[in-house]
This record gives C-alpha cells, sequence and structure tokens, in this order.
C-alpha cells in the first residue's frame, strides 16, 4: 500500500488558505507558524503536481479550478475524518446547529431549551449563517445540523421536513384591507411591495406574484424581517412572509396587520439538514428527534433533497 503522503493536519492548513487567501490568514486562522502552513501546501501541491492555488499580486491566493474540484473532496475526507475519530456519545454530547438567519430567532432558542431540559447533560453550540456558509459548515463537519428552508439546497444534503409554513401578507393598520382578515397577491399587487432580499426567499415570494399571474411593483428589499415589518408599518408598502411571528409590534412600536393569503401557494418548508455523507452523532440523532415532536413534522427518516 502507497503510504499517504500528508495528514489531516495539512489538508486542514490547506482548506484554510483557500477560506482566508493567504498563508499568513491562514496560519492565524489555524494557530500555528506560516512556514507550517506554506510547507503544507507546497506538499500537497507536489503530490499532485499542479498548482492547487493562483497566486495573484494583491488578491492573494485564489484556489485554481483543478484545486476547487480537489479541495471540494478533501473537505469531505476531513469531514469524513472527524466524525469517524469523534467518541462515542449519547444524547449528552456536543451539537453544533446552524441556522439560517430568518429562521433562527423564531425557532432555536425554544428548540434547543426544550432539547437541554430533556437532555441536561448536551451542550448546543449555535451557528447562524446564510444558505451557502451552511451548506460548507455541513459538509466540513463543523455544522451537525443545519435549520433551514427546504429551497434551493444542495442534493449532498439530506433533510428532515419539519413545518409547512404558508405565506402571509402584512399591511399597515390604516391600509384598506387591514379589516379583511384574506387577501389574494393580485389584490396586494395593487400596492407597492417590500420584499425580502435574501438568496432564494427572494425568488420563494416572487414566484407567488408569478402564480398569481401579476408583477409587483417593488418599493424596497431587504434582508430583515424586522426591517420589513418596520417598513409596512410605516406605510411604506405592503409584504410577504413565510416566518409568522406571535406579534404585531414592529421595533419601532408601529403595528402591523397580518392577513392569510387566498388561492393555491406553496408553502415555504422548514427542515433540519445534514451532510448526508456524514453519519449523525447520538446527540443529533436525538436532537432530530425533538424537533419533529416539537414542530409536529414528519417521519423522523431523513431523505435526500
Amino acid at each position: 500500500m502507497e503510504p499517504i503522503p500528508f495528514g489531516l493536519r495539512q489538508i486542514a492548513y490547506l482548506l484554510a488558505v483557500a477560506e482566508t487567501g493567504s498563508t499568513a490568514a491562514a496560519a492565524r486562522a489555524v494557530n500555528v507558524s506560516q512556514p507550517s502552513v506554506s510547507h503544507a501546501v507546497a506538499l500537497i501541491e507536489a503530490h499532485f503536481g499542479q498548482p492547487m492555488f493562483l497566486r495573484l499580486p494583491g488578491q492573494g491566493m485564489q484556489p485554481t479550478p483543478f484545486g476547487r474540484q480537489k479541495m471540494a473532496a478533501l473537505e469531505g475526507l476531513l469531514a469524513q475524518a472527524r466524525a469517524t475519530l469523534s467518541p462515542a456519545a449519547g444524547p449528552e454530547g456536543a451539537l453544533t446547529l446552524g441556522v439560517y438567519s430568518t429562521l433562527g430567532p423564531r425557532h432555536a432558542p425554544r428548540l434547543m431549551r426544550g432539547f437541554t431540559d430533556r437532555h441536561p447533560g448536551a451542550r448546543i453550540t449555535l451557528a447562524e449563517g446564510d444558505l451557502a456558509d451552511l451548506e460548507q459548515g455541513l459538509r466540513r463537519g463543523r455544522i451537525d445540523l443545519a435549520l433551514v428552508y427546504d429551497t434551493g439546497l444542495s442534493a449532498d444534503l439530506a433533510l428532515t421536513q419539519l413545518q409547512a409554513v404558508p405565506p402571509h401578507a402584512l399591511v399597515p393598520p390604516g391600509h384598506p384591507l387591514a379589516g379583511a382578515g384574506t387577501v389574494s397577491v393580485a389584490d396586494l399587487a395593487a400596492d407597492p411591495v417590500v420584499l425580502i432580499d435574501l438568496p432564494h426567499s427572494r425568488g420563494y415570494f416572487l414566484s407567488l406574484f408569478q402564480i398569481a399571474g401579476v408583477t409587483p411593483r417593488i418599493a424596497a428589499e431587504t434582508g430583515s424581517i424586522e426591517m420589513l415589518r418596520a417598513m409596512v408599518a410605516n406605510g411604506l408598502g405592503v409584504g410577504l412572509l413565510a416566518t409568522d411571528l406571535p406579534h404585531d409590534l414592529a421595533y419601532d412600536g408601529g403595528r402591523v396587520v397580518r392577513l392569510a393569503l387566498t388561492g393555491r401557494l406553496p408553502p415555504s418548508r422548514i427542515a433540519l439538514a445534514r451532510a448526508a455523507a456524514l453519519p449523525p452523532t447520538a446527540t443529533a440523532t436525538a436532537f432530530v428527534q425533538f424537533c419533529i415532536e416539537a414542530m409536529g413534522g414528519a417521519p423522523a427518516a431523513s431523505h435526500p433533497s
């Protein structure tokens, strides 16, 4: 058997360079000397016989096409090694939970508290991010599970469905439709719309207008649910959301009125994602089961997206 010419530590150094853009920054990130990082890069490039990075003046080190391909495989290898070498632990072990920004405040704290009440020895670390950050964290084994919307996710993630959430509309209290209780997307489009501008979320809400056969007039776009609610409360437009908050107050004390949407519209689906290539820990498996119970989800078995 041919000896493996470099180890997991060198792979981690290489991936740190790809993430930070230089050997100096990578050395600081992994807390080793810069020569150690440079040696690891040189060792791996020598093994593959071609450069993993482009060295660009003023732009740092950027992965070559070959480097990107190999680093994706090396990320998976490193994550598998971490999972394999982790000591066995029951539900009382550690869990890193990734949360999508618009879902986190609404659901994550309640789930974390409920799970640790049931398993007092469990330790949950929260990691917030957008979908790209969370997917990368799952593949690298830095995140055990991620609470996300099931939309636009990669096929190498396994999903457990938790809840289907219908979209709803928001209007200011003085709006002519404020007392209606329900509204169609077509009628809502008569007003300027404040739109959530996050990857995949934006496309989902625009698709609702497309289904209704109307084109919205976009008054403003924001990546913040609370900014959208405050803008609606101040009469700057109407809004659409999937995250349903249990109150009508905006941050500035203004109020919004929630209206159910009529018609057959696709819901947003909340799910727990994990890297399909990595076996879940006992703590992760117990957390998934707890979330299914707490959120009224589907069967416990995860399935590829």
